[in-house]
């Protein structure tokens, strides 16, 4: 009898636990990951699994898959194109190609526009400017057409992208938590629960990003977000001035960074030369980023040991002129020694 009893309140205990498990146990896999969040704080797990008890803990299931919407095979090399994403609200009619075929086209008869504003800036540097202008003779060694052309309006969009940006990302990144409001798309709530802990380690943010929030929240707070939409409302007149460039050149070319890579600044360093060496360098790349114009940067010479980057531009959707011209230019030599 004894036994009996034994074995049917094992069997019972047996098939709570399995039911337990089968209920509150999630597993990941091959290709998703799980994010707990609740008590004992985020936990992220890519071999494994959690118990997760409704009142405490919330899963996210999380893809680890390839985000792919074709695949092709040139040669023995496969090309994978993301294509358009529903979910992404950021993208306007996307356009894909298959961007193997630019390789091996050269850059004969190609247009390329030296940017005289990218060039003999206030930071610029001799050495890369010298360098930069080097690569460009290079592309009309190569057979392309190379002229210095103007876009005044280069310096003013990283004035534009600036106000953008700094009360951009105080509303979208601080206050949204890296998701923001009033758009169709995907939300992540466990990122944006992740991202929301920033309020209790508000002291281990970088000196750059809490200038950042300082500007943008005093902007937000004294003038209501007039100079966020001025700035966009400029950019798009900046933007048609490049369009306009464009229609006489198929890539604009200029120095990457105005400078060569800085030295990083001792941990105990001033708060102003910290600040100094994060926005010092951005004055051809801020532009770009604001414009959503597509740029590559290429390696096209050292100095003092310490490499230099120049920057193709393209129209939108023009990736296959820049794929087409940085292969040119990477198969004309070792750029270590150009």
């Amino acid at each position: 009898m004894v036994w009996t009893i034994s074995i049917l309140l094992a069997a019972v205990i047996l098939a709570i636990l399995v039911w337990f498990m089968q209920r509150y146990y999630a597993k990941s896999t091959l290709v998703m990951a799980l994010v707990r969040t609740g008590s004992g704080g985020p936990k992220v797990v890519i071999d494994g699994g959690y118990i997760s008890l409704p009142v405490l803990h919330q899963i996210q299931k999380i893809s680890m898959g390839p985000i792919v919407s074709r695949l092709t095979r040139d040669g023995a090399q496969p090309l994978l194109l993301a294509g358009a994403d529903d979910l992404d609200p950021r993208q306007y009619a996307p356009r894909t190609y298959h961007y193997s075929e630019a390789l091996g086209r050269g850059v004969q008869g190609l247009r390329i526009g030296i940017v005289k504003q990218g060039f003999n800036r206030p930071e610029s540097e001799a050495d890369v400017d010298a360098k930069v202008m080097a690569a460009a003779d290079r592309f009309r060694d190569l057979g392309a057409q190379v002229a210095e052309i103007s876009v005044e309006e280069h310096n003013f969009a990283t004035d534009c992208r600036t106000a953008i940006t700094l009360e951009g990302l105080q509303d979208h990144m601080m206050h949204g938590n890296s998701a923001g409001t009033n758009y169709r798309g995907l939300f992540v709530p466990s990122m944006m629960d992740h991202m929301a802990q920033w309020r209790n380690r508000a002291d281990e943010l970088s000196h750059s990003l809490k200038v950042s929030m300082f500007v943008g929240e005093y902007f937000q707070e004294n003038y209501r977000g007039r100079f966020y939409g001025k700035a966009q409302n400029l950019m798009r007149k900046v933007v048609e001035r490049y369009k306009a460039a464009f229609a006489n050149v198929d890539l604009m070319l200029m120095p990457t960074l105005p400078m060569k890579p800085p030295q990083i600044p001792p941990a105990d360093c001033s708060p102003s030369l910290y600040v100094q060496r994060a926005f010092e360098m951005i004055g051809n790349a801020a532009p770009h980023s604001a414009t959503g114009y597509p740029v590559m940067s290429l390696p096209c010479g050292l100095s003092e040991g310490l490499p230099i980057g120049m920057s193709l531009v393209a129209p939108s959707y023009g990736e296959m002129v820049i794929y087409q011209a940085a292969h040119a230019f990477e198969q004309s030599g070792d750029w270590r020694n150009f």
